[in-house]
């Protein structure tokens, strides 16, 4: 019979069993002892119906295929542009792979320049690379907005399960908002609803392991945006 030990976004530490049974399955942070499924680093637990995940209290972006992020351009080529995507290695996007036509020989700088923010999805990661694509709905040369740091382990609780949590912050507060993989996160609307937006945002990176989380975001909101429920009454 399987038995689950633990709650979901408890603190566990490496060697810790966090569930007994062959019904429940291991991913990221943990591994399969025998009938056990244990953890193999320190943090938050993170429960997908039967899949356990343990995701790092603090982490470097490791860059993987498939992973939308947000990116800066620093240089370019003839052919590439290449963005700081926060890892050791710099990212490349190929003319190619843009939803634009770009004639060979063209000057680059003309499309997106030194210092523009990108938001991209990555296609390959091999050994020094990283290839990034351009070429699906929503990806696109950011406008003028706010950006905020955050810790990469922190990126699923401000997504939310199914995109619960950042889209209850979108639709309170008006803004746009986009969610980099790599722990950047860009966001645009009036002055005072990004800021509203910016400390949701800050609270959720340092408040993700605490119960009723969600709670706590939607009563900040509601009080302090014109947007929320607390304004329209």
């Amino acid at each position: 019979m399987s038995n689950l030990k633990v709650k979901e976004k408890d603190i566990v530490v490496p060697g810790e069993v966090l569930a007994n049974g062959m019904d429940f399955l291991p991913s990221q942070g943990t591994f399969r002892d025998g009938d056990d499924i244990v953890a193999n680093m320190i943090g938050l637990t993170f429960i997908d119906g039967r899949v356990l995940k343990v995701i790092p209290l603090n982490a470097k972006y490791i860059p993987r295929p498939g992973d939308m992020v947000i990116g800066k351009v620093t240089e370019m080529s003839f052919s590439s542009w290449f963005l700081d995507i926060g890892c050791a290695n710099r990212a490349m996007l190929s003319v190619r792979e843009t939803q634009e036509f770009i004639e060979s020989g063209v000057d680059l700088s003309r499309y997106y320049r030194f210092g523009d923010y990108i938001v991209a999805k990555i296609i390959k990661v091999t050994r020094g690379n990283i290839d990034l694509t351009m070429k699906e709905q929503g990806l696109r040369r950011l406008g003028v907005g706010k950006l905020i740091n955050i810790n990469t382990s922190k990126v699923p609780r401000i997504i939310g399960k199914q995109g619960s949590m950042i889209s209850m912050i979108k639709e309170k507060t008006n803004c746009r908002i986009v969610v980099g993989k790599n722990g950047l996160v860009w966001l645009q609307g009036e002055p005072a609803d990004e800021r509203v937006a910016a400390e949701a945002i800050t609270m959720i990176n340092e408040d993700a392991h605490k119960d009723g989380l969600t709670e706590r975001i939607e009563e900040f909101i509601n009080k302090k945006c014109k947007g929320g429920k607390d304004e329209k009454k």
